[in-house]
């Protein structure tokens, strides 16, 4: 199975692609814009315009053994749509990237075993879990931030930070990409991750750091009346995969 095909060669889609090229994969990248294919094209990665909200047939880019899903479209109908082409393809394996953000905030750690919020994220999900044509691994990212997204560089314009005692869930790309690629490469199916560094200061050191090191002046935040924060536990993905974070330290790592 060495066959690839990437759906959405974005922030974290692209050196996703470079990474399996490196280790001797076949990849086929999509992309919505017409600009960014000479770019991707650029570096060999086989590029294909598909947007799933067009309901237009993928059969060129759906030619492989594996389909990694790093789009942050909702589109339901779409998702349905893109599923049905996949049953009728040689895909066999499905990695989904999806979000933490589907858990609410219950002042309490948060594992894959918590019930989840009824959002179209989570119909999305269940659309892949429930499908039989095919293996699908849900990775449940947080907050992500490397190359480009820096924290320092969010609330901008004076904007208050909300919930300062809450906690900070986040992970790095490269952890990303890492993680990514421990699923294929230990053949692990059909299963939720969730996956967030283990380190969660509170959002109040978090941003003040981020910001102070970026060489912004201190940021304000908001004095909530309720405090509602969520800390969601990486254990599940550490104990199947032996997965060991790279950027573990947020507090280090923010302006990285």
């Amino acid at each position: 199975m060495n066959k690839i095909s990437i759906l959405g060669c974005g922030w974290l889609g692209k050196p996703l692609a470079t990474s399996f090229l490196e280790d001797g994969f076949s990849v086929k990248g999509s992309t919505t814009s017409e600009e960014k294919v000479p770019v991707l094209e650029a570096l060999d990665i086989d590029t294909y315009l598909v947007n799933i909200s067009d309901f237009e047939e993928f059969d060129a880019f759906l030619d492989a053994d594996i389909l990694i899903i790093a789009i942050t479209s909702k589109d339901i109908d779409g998702f349905e749509s893109l599923i049905a082409q996949i049953q009728e393809s040689t895909i066999q394996k499905v990695v989904f990237i999806s979000s933490t953000s589907v858990y609410g905030k219950l002042n309490k750690v948060m594992t894959e075993e918590d019930p989840v919020l009824n959002t179209p994220l989570t119909v999305i999900e269940n659309l892949f879990k429930e499908n039989t044509f095919f293996e699908t691994t849900i990775i449940r990212f947080s907050g992500l931030f490397g190359g480009n997204r820096s924290p320092a560089n969010w609330f901008k314009d004076g904007r208050a930070i909300p919930q300062p005692k809450g906690f900070v869930n986040m992970i790095h790309r490269e952890d990303c990409i890492e993680i990514i690629h421990e699923v294929i490469a230990q053949n692990c199916w059909n299963t939720i991750f969730n996956a967030c560094a283990n380190h969660h200061p509170t959002r109040k050191e978090f941003y003040s750091i981020a910001k102070l090191s970026a060489g912004f002046k201190e940021p304000e935040f908001e004095t909530p009346e309720v405090y509602e924060w969520k800390i969601i536990s990486s254990e599940k993905v550490q104990r199947v995969l032996g997965y060991e974070f790279i950027h573990d330290d947020l507090l280090f790592n923010t302006s990285n």
